[in-house]
């Protein structure tokens, strides 16, 4: 787990763009800090926040406590622990960092950002799972990187039967993670020989009635 940082700053935005009504139910997976938990919750919404990282899990249930927001937080991996819910609001910051070494799974801090080869670790598995979790009308937003394939997240998505649409975009200079396997990335062809930043991108998918 780590602050949050320009990600999170990002798809916040969305959600205050998307304006939950007071009473909707809003899942924040991989809540991390909690902070876009307590965002939503703060507007009135009924929040479960879920996280793999039980470190984050109760950083995330001592931020709703110093807060005073009501906020129910789970441990697990993430929609197994409310596969028997649906949402209004479905918020998604998960790992997206193409990683070079994916011969075993991520360890310790780096759970919060590696996510194998293609950085489509948790994405595609979020495209698959998200949908069946949404109500009629209900919305994912999710946040990640243009070096981890937005077209493949939206191919997905509608797929699936939702109208989605990039809703965001936002150049950010590269962070320390991606600055250390920068020659990897540049190898890969995902950053061009004079990339210094990096494209974030926040999707907007919609179950239709």
């Amino acid at each position: 787990m780590y602050a949050p940082q320009d990600d999170t700053e990002l798809l916040t935005e969305a959600l205050r763009e998307e304006a939950p009504a007071p009473g909707a139910r809003v899942l924040d997976v991989g809540t991390g800090s909690g902070a876009l938990a307590l965002e939503a919750a703060r507007r009135g919404a009924e929040v479960t926040a879920v996280d793999v990282s039980r470190r984050a899990v109760w950083t995330a249930r001592l931020n709703a406590w110093l807060s005073r927001v009501p906020v129910r937080i789970r441990h697990g991996n993430l929609f197994a622990p409310v596969r028997d819910r649906t949402y209004d609001l479905i918020l998604a910051n998960p790992p997206y960092v193409p990683a070079p070494d994916t011969r075993r799974a991520p360890r310790g801090r780096s759970r919060a950002w590696d996510a194998g080869d293609d950085g489509r670790l948790l994405l595609d598995r979020i495209c698959r799972d998200a949908p069946a979790l949404l109500r009629p009308e209900g919305v994912l937003l999710i946040v990640h990187s243009a070096l981890s394939d937005p077209d493949r997240t939206l191919e997905l998505l509608r797929e699936a039967g939702l109208k989605a649409a990039t809703v965001r975009r936002r150049w950010i200079a590269l962070g320390p993670v991606l600055r250390s396997r920068e020659d990897w990335l540049r190898r890969r062809g995902l950053l061009a020989p004079a990339d210094d930043r990096e494209e974030l991108v926040v999707i907007r998918a919609e179950r239709p009635r």
